[in-house]
């Protein structure tokens, strides 16, 4: 039997979950991590839907302790797993608090990781964005970037009719991974956002994931440098 889970690195599983559907019909895949860390415990980053498998397969690899909403758009699905999961503790976004007053908060992403998975994962706020401020974290014994909205890559024929056209457009379907032209044009702080993506490069990293495209496996940090030129080089 083929597994929900699928090991991307030392210590770092990933998992596909079902498609949701956003402003203007646009529909998105979604995808998850499940970091162990070196105290044994569970960084859950994106939780998609928790099913009884997931929550087999998931519980199989440890106790969960951190839910992390990495932007104040992917927290579909958080509510159910903090249900699923009372003692984990729960982590918001910047502007995620107000927007979802339902769920238990236990603490705010900055940038700078948590005492409790500082050992493990480094963590980059990328500030003066008017669509939301995303954490992006670095998992240090896979050497992977976590992106979440920030670096897109839908495949061709994801989009059907006019949602195709704005797609390609803005950047969502193109050659390789890329920062959708709509999250460029948000950056209304960009010295903040050179400063943020100057720390993300320092990282050695070797992998991307994605939360919206296929997981990048080699020439990671080559990679978000071309997906980041347009405001390193300005």
């Amino acid at each position: 039997m083929v597994g929900i889970l699928t090991e991307f690195g030392p210590g770092i599983w990933i998992a596909d979950g079902p498609d949701v559907t956003a402003a203007a019909g646009f529909r998105y895949p979604t995808r998850m991590a499940v970091i162990r860390m070196s105290s044994g415990g569970l960084f859950v980053w994106s939780p998609t839907e928790l099913t009884d498998a997931v929550r087999s397969e998931v519980d199989a690899l440890g106790e969960v302790r951190f839910l992390i909403a990495p932007n104040s758009l992917h927290h579909v699905f958080l509510a159910d797993w903090q249900r699923g999961y009372p003692d984990a503790r729960v982590y918001a976004s910047p502007g995620l608090r107000e927007k979802r007053r339902d769920i238990r908060f236990d603490g705010d992403l900055g940038d700078r990781p948590a005492a409790e998975w500082a050992g493990d994962l480094d963590q980059v706020a990328m500030h003066g964005n008017r669509i939301t401020t995303e954490i992006v974290f670095f998992h240090r014994a896979s050497r992977t970037v976590l992106f979440t909205d920030l670096i897109q890559h839908f495949r061709p024929g994801w989009f059907k009719g006019w949602r195709a056209l704005v797609a390609r457009l803005d950047l969502m379907v193109a050659a390789e991974p890329s920062v959708p032209r709509k999250f460029r044009a948000a950056f209304t702080d960009r010295p903040a956002a050179r400063t943020a993506i100057a720390r993300v490069l320092a990282w050695p990293a070797e992998k991307v994931l994605i939360a919206h495209g296929e997981p990048v496996t080699e020439g990671g940090q080559a990679l978000i440098r071309r997906a980041f030129r347009w405001l390193v080089d300005s």
